[in-house]
């Protein structure tokens, strides 16, 4: 079976195929398209068929990012037997992977004003999908699922009980990738008491006990948590009461503020991209002020969850800035020595797999995620189920 797999952003697009075989499965190629709105949009495709990997590039020239990338597999003859979707929210009522059904849709849509940034992307994107390969089944599989076994504790606000009925809840996000590290570490790696931290442009860590959530930082909305590159992650709801009610922003105004201004971007003044920020701080206090706020809230978040787990025994690195930002991954680890945690400043600086010192008591690993083939696999077994039942 070949699948392919689509994480359609507010502003990019990444894709990759699978194909699944009787004992093992394989990455066939992979691709992204960065703002496909933009007049010079392409789409980049790295074919691992091919020697070397070999990356190639074509402009979309108003063609729309999923209809060039389509006609892209058509023309390199491969045939995809189902299509998932990346879905950010899921709400209260989708605790797991879901065929994607005219019902489904509905469904979602109502849900997208808990997430205006990412989810009428990703709708348009299953639409698109269906319009073009109307007999090709496709899975939502969202980001939220992950989640949905914490304990009420971590999922409620302290708010008026009836908003709870009403959805108002901690959902947490990043919950395709929590879900990759704990596969990818197996049941002994993931064994005891874990943190990892997803640190990108979005961010937040999650909690988890043998396998299974604990708590989040994100809440109702990719929001909050952990500050990220454009948005300011936790805050004094006052503070935004105050901007609305002095008249220094529309709410729509202050919707654009928190989802595209604040942040990295919001407290540097110049930049998102924390390779940026770490290459200037030396010369910019703004840029400086940046990067030491992003540390510091995830250590502080790092001790608290250390707390509900009742102590720590792994912790690991992932997403753009977890992986690759040594400097963030030091600065982060600096001031943990009294949970166990001790870098090695050689394995850190060199993105090893195992960055903690041999005397550590926790174990700090640097992983990369695997969001896109956890769609597949999700993908792969609602397709099969759904095959199955329909056998006489």
């Amino acid at each position: 079976m070949r699948v392919l797999s689509i994480d359609r952003g507010s502003s990019s697009l990444k894709v990759a195929v699978f194909e699944f075989g009787p004992e093992r499965s394989a990455m066939l190629l992979e691709g992204d398209v960065d703002n496909p709105a933009a007049a010079d949009a392409a789409l980049r495709i790295r074919d691992h068929r091919l020697p070397a990997d070999r990356a190639t590039s074509r402009p979309l020239a108003g063609t729309s990012a999923i209809a060039s990338l389509l006609a892209f597999l058509r023309e390199a003859d491969l045939h995809v037997h189902a299509v998932g979707h990346r879905l950010v929210f899921g709400g209260a009522d989708h605790e797991e992977p879901a065929r994607v059904t005219p019902e489904l849709l509905e469904d979602l849509a109502a849900l997208a004003p808990f997430d205006p940034l990412h989810m009428p992307a990703a709708l348009a994107a299953i639409r698109e999908v269906a319009a073009l390969l109307p007999d090709v089944a496709q899975v939502a599989c969202f980001d939220t699922a992950f989640h949905h076994r914490m304990p009420m504790v971590a999922q409620r606000f302290p708010l008026p009980r009836e908003l709870w009925s009403e959805g108002v809840r901690r959902f947490g996000f990043h919950g395709l990738s929590f879900e990759s590290i704990v596969r990818e570490l197996g049941p002994s790696g993931a064994r005891g008491r874990l943190i990892v931290a997803h640190l990108g442009s979005g961010a937040s860590l999650a909690a988890i006990a043998d396998g299974k959530p604990v708590d989040t930082t994100m809440g109702l909305t990719p929001l909050g948590g952990l500050m990220m590159g454009t948005r300011p992650g936790e805050l004094d709801p006052g503070a935004l009461l105050y901007l609305l009610r002095a008249g220094r922003y529309t709410l729509e105004e202050l919707d654009r503020v928190l989802n595209e201004h604040s942040g990295l971007l919001g407290v540097s003044g110049t930049s998102a991209d924390m390779r940026t920020l770490l290459a200037s701080r030396a010369a910019d206090v703004d840029a400086a002020a940046a990067v030491d706020l992003f540390t510091y809230s995830a250590r502080k978040a790092i001790g608290a969850f250390s707390a509900a787990l009742c102590g720590l025994d792994t912790l690991v690195f992932t997403g753009g800035v977890g992986e690759h930002a040594a400097p963030v991954r030091w600065e982060i680890a600096r001031d943990l020595a009294y949970l166990g945690i001790e870098l090695d400043a050689a394995r850190n600086d060199a993105d090893a797999a195992v960055i903690s010192a041999d005397g550590s008591r926790v174990v700090v690993r640097v992983m990369a995620t695997a969001e896109m083939r956890m769609i597949a696999r999700h993908t792969r077994e609602i397709v099969g189920q759904v095959a199955a039942a329909s056998k006489p």
